[in-house]
């Protein structure tokens, strides 16, 4: 055995032997740790002696969107759900659509997809692109292109629109419900 090999395993053998020493038993006072278990972990918690899964997980925010409530979501889902969808991802904001063709037409076809930028109902809430196939033959020699023209205008203008009617809906029947419970306190 070489005499790096030796001090390698001295080196281990004593940083082995001091960190049981960190982890001997220590007796703790009773009068200092509560006995009902919700304090003992609201305690250690705040002394960063343990961590909530809520917490690693979404960051302790209990707000949740659901995508229910979303009336630009909602409202883009309505107008697409002619299309097939690859993805629609709520958390990640994001729809994507499949290929698709009217009419079973297979020389040219449509993909549109929505990135979600906010949550409020404005023109610059949306960033659509519609991508447009065309072949010369089945599926073979394709182009495509991004197509910004009247489609495009014309999908964002209809999802706002439809948002826009979802957003008021809600607004009413939340409002409608309010009085109705002001009443009662009467």
């Amino acid at each position: 055995m070489g005499p790096i090999l030796k001090v390698i395993i001295f080196v281990s053998g004593f940083l082995l032997l001091n960190a049981c020493q960190a982890l001997k038993y220590k007796p703790v006072d009773a009068k200092e740790f509560p006995p009902e278990p919700a304090k003992r972990v609201k305690k250690n918690i705040e002394e960063g002696r343990g961590f909530k899964i809520s917490e690693g997980i979404g960051g302790g925010n209990t707000n949740y969107d659901f995508a229910s409530s979303n009336p630009l979501w909602r409202a883009s889902l309505d107008i697409l759900d002619f299309m097939p969808l690859t993805t629609a991802n709520y958390s990640g904001g994001i729809i994507v659509t499949d290929w698709y063709s009217e009419n079973n037409n297979k020389n040219e076809s449509i993909k549109i997809s929505i990135r979600f930028l906010t949550n409020e109902i404005r023109s610059d809430a949306l960033d659509i692109n519609i991508f447009v196939r065309k072949c010369s033959d089945q599926n073979i020699n394709c182009v495509i292109n991004n197509n910004e023209g009247d489609l495009l205008a014309s999908l964002k203008t209809n999802i706002l629109k439809k948002a826009a009617v979802y957003e008021k809906d809600f607004k009413s029947k939340n409002k409608k419900e309010y009085k109705g419970q002001m009443r009662g306190l009467q």
